[in-house]
């Protein structure tokens, strides 16, 4: 059986990509902070900021690693430099999942997998950066995941919104600007099926239609009764701006093409079974 290993296994997305994939592989995931996964066996210790994966990696011998590890930018640089020499010498590949602000310099068009990056942010510049480093790499080597805004019924930005709806604090929400969204559950089946079809390169993986970032989060309010709910408009510009990722020469499935009102109904109908 194919082993995995997820760098930041006890995370948002670590632990949504856990559930998908360790009924059908030898999966692995690391843990910092939650000590709770001590308890699991497939689960290790590890920070980034001071450990070495070079053991756990000759330990579990995974033929996949998924990167999903956040934290000090300086050490996620160091982090998976360790990674692309690992894999090199290996028989593994490296699943980065990067994400939408690899573009966000760029505000006229959607922005597809072949696009040049360009960020003004920090995390964006991290994410090329680390981008860059792998496309040196044989293409069979590496997957490039870019994700738009990432929701779920625990996703940290719905979290985000129901703590400011009891305290009675605005969320920031920004009408000129259209993006694109996925949600855990379709983020994770889609990076099943690149998995078991060993794709490499780059994918877009979120929503194929657009929506405002205003409006997505009022029909998120609306599905989850959050009727007291207080939006602060922001405006950065005058016109309207994109920061959306959208796939064109790496599809997939149409079945695993969600459009906005499927990443709203996965938040709500996973709700409503909970």
């Amino acid at each position: 059986m194919k082993r995995i290993l997820i760098i930041g296994g006890s995370g948002f997305i670590g632990q949504a990509l856990y559930k998908e994939l360790h009924p059908y592989f030898a999966t692995y995931g690391t843990y910092f902070s939650d000590k709770s996964w001590k308890k699991n066996n497939h689960f290790f210790h590890f920070d980034h900021t001071q450990d070495e994966i070079l053991p756990l990696l000759r330990k579990i011998k995974p033929k996949l690693i998924i990167s999903a590890v956040r934290g000090s930018f300086p050490d996620q640089i160091d982090l998976h430099q360790e990674l692309i020499d690992y894999i090199t010498y290996n028989d593994c590949r490296l699943l980065f999942l990067s994400a939408s602000n690899v573009f966000d310099a760029f505000h006229h068009f959607p922005s597809y997998e072949y696009d040049k990056t360009l960020s003004e942010s920090v995390y964006g510049r991290l994410k090329i950066k680390i981008e860059n480093d792998l496309m040196r790499l044989p293409t069979g080597k590496y997957i490039i995941a870019r994700l738009p805004m990432v929701f779920g019924l625990n996703a940290p930005r719905v979290k985000q919104m129901e703590n400011a709806l009891k305290a009675g604090e605005a969320i920031e929400v920004f009408p000129n600007t259209i993006v694109n969204v996925i949600s855990d559950r379709k983020l994770t089946q889609q990076i099943h099926y690149i998995i078991n079809q060993r794709l490499s390169g780059v994918f877009h993986l979120g929503s194929h239609d657009l929506i405002t970032h205003h409006e997505f989060h009022k029909r998120l309010a609306a599905k989850r009764q959050w009727n007291d709910l207080i939006f602060k408009q922001v405006y950065t510009t005058n016109d309207m701006r994109y920061i959306a990722v959208l796939p064109k020469d790496n599809k997939l499935p149409s079945h695993l093409l969600p459009s906005c009102e499927d990443v709203l109904a996965d938040t709500w109908t996973t709700l409503k079974e909970g």
